[in-house]
């Protein structure tokens, strides 16, 4: 079983390309990161020591325009990660048709150790390092696991000291206050019900009633549960990173989101059961979302999964084996780059906005955000009913068709 990220992005490209006619010249630049940039940088520590850290900034493609991308804090991350969460980024632009190639960066550490002064020197540090990269026009940052509003705050104020005016659009995820844009902190949670509700149509399941199960209670989890249930579905069981709940009669979240605030966890809430996340993910259910880290569902666990559908919340939370073994068992999988692009799709309207400073309502942001999503899956359904390949493979001929066409008609420079 492949539990490098990587390995797995591109076992996945491998199939996918085999169904398109591309040159080999052309499938080989596909399949490799445009550039990539290690940083090894000093962090003054709160007791006045300095400590070194390892960023990572990789540019996979930009045939289709600027690179985005989200940041991640998280002790695991590696290069090899960063390359995977990289690739699908691009394949997840061109599927819901942005002008963005992929890129994505992250430092080795766990912000939960550090002080918020420590985290925003790490921020600042790292920013100037990945400046060299980064700016409107050519690679704009996001949140990720272990980064949110506060450290695009600092971002966006470092890259703008250093140009004497502020640049707002130079990062997205941004508070409202300095540029950030209505509906963005909902937006990945909200691509994933709409797709959800998408494929529950395909399946002919009602949504009223349907049984969900979320895998990480975050900033992606959080949102799909909530916005699952207000459209009529029954959030069974969600878990964060320690443990899970179950309720079998469904879980009230407006209740739960509180009991979080004050908590910090879904530990101890005492209307529900406890659970392992190992256990979650085999409850019965008609939807499963996996809304946590990579390679969740494997080899030795993909034969108890019951879900009918599968929405990935999370980049890579099943393995190539896992999904012949779910596809077998006639599951529908809504494949990462379309299920989650809810994220980048907003992201893209924040940067929109900021670089004309004119900004607009949430309804009207939402409701672009659903039509993209729709469309996005329409298109997805039609490749994999004319390939008769699975949705993720289906996902990723079209994002690398729009993508080999945007490379072949640009040329070959010189």
């Amino acid at each position: 079983m492949p539990d490098n990220a990587y390995e797995t992005a591109l076992r996945q490209f491998d199939k996918a390309v085999h169904y398109l006619n591309l040159k080999p010249g052309i499938i080989d630049y596909l399949r490799i990161p445009k550039r990539e940039l290690t940083v090894n940088f000093p962090v003054e520590m709160d007791d006045d020591s300095v400590r070194v850290f390892t960023g990572y900034r990789v540019h996979h493609n930009t045939a289709l325009g600027p690179t985005k991308g989200g940041i991640r804090y998280h002790p695991a991350t590696t290069l090899d990660e960063v390359r995977a969460l990289a690739m699908w980024m691009t394949w997840k632009c061109a599927v819901v048709g942005l002008p963005y190639g992929g890129a994505k960066g992250g430092v080795v550490c766990d912000p939960k150790v550090l002080s918020v002064r420590e985290l925003e020197n790490l921020t600042r540090r790292y920013a100037t390092e990945i400046s060299v990269l980064m700016s409107p026009q050519g690679d704009i940052p996001a949140p990720d696991v272990g980064t949110g509003e506060r450290e695009m705050a600092w971002i966006m104020d470092t890259y703008s000291m250093h140009h004497g005016y502020s640049v707002p659009a130079v990062v997205t995820g941004k508070p409202l206050a300095i540029g950030g844009s209505l509906g963005r902190a909902e937006a990945t949670g909200r691509g994933v019900v709409i797709t959800m509700m998408e494929a529950l149509k395909r399946r002919n399941i009602a949504v009223e009633g349907a049984r969900v199960v979320v895998q990480g209670f975050g900033k992606v989890g959080a949102p799909a549960a909530y916005l699952a249930q207000e459209r009529g579905a029954k959030v069974i069981a969600v878990s964060d990173v320690r443990r899970g709940i179950f309720n079998p009669h469904g879980l009230d979240l407006n209740e739960l989101r509180a009991y979080v605030a004050t908590q910090g966890t879904v530990m101890g809430y005492s209307k529900a059961e406890p659970i392992s996340n190992a256990e979650l993910l085999e409850l019965e259910c008609e939807v499963l979302m996996p809304c946590a880290l990579e390679n969740q569902v494997t080899t030795a666990n993909a034969d108890r999964v019951k879900a009918q559908i599968v929405a990935e919340g999370a980049n890579g939370p099943l393995t190539p084996e896992a999904d012949e073994i779910l596809l077998g068992k006639g599951v529908f999988i809504i494949p990462d780059v379309l299920c989650n692009a809810g994220g980048v799709t907003v992201s893209y309207f924040e940067w929109v906005q900021d670089l004309q400073s004119f900004f607009w309502g949430e309804d009207e942001i939402n409701e672009r955000l659903r039509r993209i999503m729709v469309r996005s899956f329409n298109q997805v359904v039609r490749v994999a009913y004319e390939k008769n390949v699975d949705m993720r493979t289906a996902a990723q001929v079209y994002a690398i068709q729009r993508i080999a066409e945007a490379v072949q008609l640009r040329g070959i420079y010189p």
